[in-house]
C-alpha cells in the first residue's frame, strides 16, 4: 500500500510539470453549427518540453468527446478517424484539425460541449483539454428540390433520389445561408455546411443544371454576390465572387443544360475554388507555428 501511495504522490508531481511543459486546447473556427454540419474541431498542441514530440503513430492517440448542456455523452456511431504523422519540435505550437460530425451525430438544438484527450506515447501519459461550449441551431428552410441520381451500374432501375436545401441561420448578428444535402428521406447526409454571409434583404437565386450541379447565387454586400456551385455528393465544387457594375448577376439557364451567372463582373479572391493560385498545402490538417 505505501508503494502505491509512493507511485500515486509520483504521478500527481509529474502531471503538473507535464502541463507546464505540454499544453491541449480544443479550437473552433465557430461556436454555432446547424444539424450534422461538418464540425472541423481544432486540438491545439504547445511543446515547450525540450525535445520533438511525434504524434499519429498509432489510430488511438486522440480521442474526443461530446456531451450535452446537461452532461449526457453523446455516443459515436463510429471511430472518429484521425490520420498522418507529425512532429510538434520545442517551442513550436501546432494543431490537428479533424472532422467529428460523421461520427459524433449532433441532431437535436442545443448547447454542447466538446473536449479531447491526447495521448504522448513517448511519456505514456494523457492529456485532456477543457471543453468548448458550443452550439447546435435548427436554421430557417428557405428552399428545397429532389433530384435523382442515376445508378452508376447503368440499365433502367429506378435513381436514386436525393434532396438538396438551402437553410438561412443567424450567427452572431449575421445572416448566413447554408446548403444541405441528403437522401429523400432525410435520413443519410452527403453534406451541410454554409456558402457564406448574406444580407438581410437578399433572395438567394437556386437552379439545377442537367449533370444535378446546384448553382446558387446570393448576395453578400451592397455590391457583391457568392457564387456556389455543389455537386450530388454534397461537395462543393466552385465558390466565386462576382460583383454588381452597370448589370446585376443573375444565374442563367443555357439551351444544352448548363448554369452561368450572366451580368456583372467576376472578382478574383483568394478564398476561390478551384484557388486562383494553388497555395502550398499542409500536410495531415496540421498547422505549426512557433508560439
Amino acid at each position: 500500500m505505501r508503494n502505491l501511495q509512493i507511485a500515486v504522490v509520483l504521478c500527481l508531481g509529474f502531471l503538473p510539470r507535464l502541463a507546464a511543459q505540454v499544453s491541449v486546447e480544443i479550437v473552433l473556427d465557430q461556436d454555432q453549427f446547424l444539424p450534422r454540419e461538418s464540425m472541423r474541431v481544432g486540438v491545439r498542441i504547445t511543446n515547450f518540453s525540450g525535445q520533438t514530440l511525434r504524434f499519429g503513430t498509432d489510430n488511438d492517440w486522440l480521442r474526443f468527446t461530446v456531451e450535452s448542456e446537461s452532461g449526457n455523452l453523446i455516443p459515436q456511431q463510429c471511430d472518429i478517424p484521425v490520420r498522418g504523422e507529425f512532429d510538434v519540435e520545442s517551442s513550436t505550437v501546432a494543431t490537428k484539425r479533424v472532422d467529428i460530425a460523421p461520427c459524433i451525430h449532433l441532431i437535436r438544438p442545443g448547447r454542447y460541449r466538446v473536449a479531447a484527450a491526447v495521448r504522448i506515447k513517448q511519456w505514456e501519459k494523457e492529456l485532456v483539454t477543457k471543453p468548448v461550449t458550443f452550439s447546435v441551431v435548427a436554421g430557417t428552410r428557405l428552399w428545397e428540390q429532389d433530384f435523382g441520381v442515376p445508378n452508376p451500374a447503368g440499365g433502367n432501375s429506378l435513381p436514386e433520389v436525393r434532396r438538396y436545401a438551402l437553410q438561412q441561420a443567424m450567427h452572431m448578428k449575421q445572416m448566413k445561408l447554408y446548403v444541405r444535402v441528403t437522401d429523400q428521406t432525410e435520413s443519410r447526409f452527403f453534406g451541410v455546411f454554409p456558402l457564406g454571409p448574406m444580407v438581410s434583404f437578399s433572395v438567394p437565386e437556386h437552379q439545377i443544371d442537367k449533370t444535378n450541379n446546384l448553382h446558387v447565387l446570393c448576395q453578400i454586400g451592397p455590391r457583391a454576390f457568392n457564387y456556389s456551385v455543389i455537386n450530388p455528393d454534397g461537395q462543393l465544387v466552385i465558390r466565386q465572387t462576382h460583383d454588381y457594375t452597370d448589370t446585376r448577376p443573375v444565374l442563367r439557364a443555357s439551351p444544352d443544360g448548363r448554369v452561368l451567372v450572366a451580368g456583372g463582373v467576376r472578382r478574383i479572391a483568394l478564398d476561390d475554388i478551384p484557388p486562383p493560385v494553388q497555395p502550398a498545402a499542409l500536410t495531415n490538417d496540421v498547422a505549426k507555428v512557433k508560439p
